[in-house]
């Protein structure tokens, strides 16, 4: 023991480091002579740029490492690289084909990997990373189309992308530089991606980057399966439907200006009662015809009304009544056969003043029928006073029954209205003023307007003014 050398009992202790470098090649050395899960310590230990072509295990008891392993096989070449990222408003239309609700929102928007991701704040996508549960809506761009719009969106700046699974989103910035720079770099994302039968190879591939074996499994046996015979023709819709929108639209249009077009008139209708003949905006000879009648009941109506407590009202007929209690009025004789003039919510004479005026101004042609409109004023120019008579008493009597006779008692009311000047103030010329244009008219007007207004108006005080000697030859 004591001749041994001092070298000899040195050696006989243990060198820590010696021991672990010893131990390292031996593990190295069993994990190259067998696969089994002490060869995961040799992936521990290795450079991340150094590539495994094959699967280092086959044992799947601890998914843990056998996900940790798959995410290794990644190299950092293929790390998502972000394009372009920034605040846009952004709007989803549509979901699959189906139509949504317009609602614009405010968001934090990527582009990376030939996809988009929609965030509400910029600080979201770092915590993404930190949250595995954490999926972003994203749109695809593998074969998506990206066109600008202004039919979709009152605001400026707004263009639509369309994917091929049928979802549309609408992106808009009021700063013109700022939305025509995305557009340019979403367009060329789109335009570097492969086209649309090439999209489903590289969706697959990101799925075998990004998900677990178990997750990877079920998804792949979810696609595989086929769509159910009830789902088949809804699919193709969706895949079809942004390529086509463009074509219904036109279809519907066209569908539409025929409807239009073969829809019946408001005449044939009325003809066939499906529709109730109104007494304002009617010809007079159909609203005659249909109370069996020469002179409408409104007319008659009103007249007395006016003649039991309007003849000495200051102004009658030239001064206007509340519009919203004519138009009341107006609504209840069309859609009432009963009437009641005398009801307090009439009480206003200058408001059946203004309905009867109305009544005459809507009649689809006037009371003095447009082909007589010549005759009559070259009846009024004739500077004789009375062949001008005669004149007017010749056409009168060429006019349709049902012209004539309401002619008659209107002009016989307003003779009265006349004859009560001095205490309403409305002479036969006031009277030609304010009947001429609403009785007599031109079918088109010209520029003679005022010219034609004042033959208008000298006709109406005429026929007031020689009253008995006009109508009462018209029997003969």
């Amino acid at each position: 023991m004591q001749g041994l050398p001092a070298s000899d009992t040195s050696s006989e202790k243990p060198n820590p480091t010696h021991q672990n470098i010893g131990a390292v090649q031996m593990r190295i050395k069993s994990a190259n002579s067998h696969h089994d899960r002490h060869s995961q310590s040799k992936s521990m230990i290795l450079s991340e740029n150094v590539k495994v072509k094959e699967p280092i295990s086959r044992h799947r008891r601890n998914h843990s490492q056998h996900n940790l392993l798959l995410t290794d096989i990644i190299s950092p070449k293929e790390q998502t690289v972000v394009e372009k990222e920034g605040y846009l408003l952004k709007a989803k239309i549509a979901d699959g084909g189906k139509k949504l609700r317009k609602n614009w929102s405010t968001s934090w928007i990527v582009l990376a990997g030939g996809k988009i991701e929609f965030y509400k704040e910029s600080k979201q996508p770092a915590l993404a990373n930190l949250k595995a549960g954490y999926k972003p809506e994203w749109v695809d761009l593998c074969g998506a189309q990206i066109e600008w719009t202004t039919e979709k969106s009152s605001r400026k700046n707004v263009f639509q992308i369309t994917t091929i699974s049928g979802n549309e989103f609408l992106l808009q910035s009021d700063i013109d530089f700022i939305i025509l720079d995305w557009f340019h770099a979403i367009k060329n994302a789109i335009d570097r991606l492969p086209k649309e039968q090439s999209c489903t190879p590289r969706n697959l591939e990101f799925k075998l980057q990004r998900s677990s074996s178990s997750e990877l499994l079920s998804s792949l046996s979810t696609e595989s399966k086929e769509p159910k015979s009830e789902h088949r023709r809804s699919l193709i819709f969706r895949l079809n439907y942004s390529a086509s929108d463009t074509n219904d639209r036109n279809r519907v249009k066209s569908r539409l200006k025929k409807f239009i077009s073969r829809r019946p008139s408001l005449k044939t209708l009325q003809e066939k009662g499906l529709i109730k003949d109104q007494v304002f905006g009617s010809h007079l000879h159909l609203v005659c015809e249909h109370e069996n009648s020469t002179v409408p009941l409104f007319v008659k109506r009103c007249i007395e009304a006016v003649e039991k407590r309007g003849l000495d009202v200051d102004g009658i007929y030239r001064v206007s009544g509340n519009l919203a209690t004519i138009q009341k009025l107006r609504f209840v004789v069309n859609q009432e056969e009963k009437l009641n003039l005398d009801d307090s919510q009439w009480e206003d004479i200058h408001v059946v003043t203004g309905a009867l005026k109305m009544f005459f101004r809507e009649l689809p042609e006037p009371l003095f029928p447009y082909c007589f409109f010549e005759q009559f004023l070259e009846a009024i120019k004739n500077p004789d006073s009375s062949t001008r008579v005669k004149s007017i008493r010749r056409l009168l009597q060429k006019l349709p029954r049902p012209n004539r006779d309401t002619m008659k008692i209107l002009f016989e009311h307003l003779k009265k209205i006349a004859a009560k000047e001095s205490v309403n103030l409305m002479s036969t010329q006031s009277l030609g003023i304010v009947f001429g244009p609403t009785l007599l008219r031109p079918e088109k007007e010209s520029g003679n307007m005022a010219v034609h207004m004042l033959y208008q108006n000298q006709i109406v005080e005429l026929m007031l003014s020689e009253y008995n000697k006009i109508f009462s030859s018209e029997e003969d």
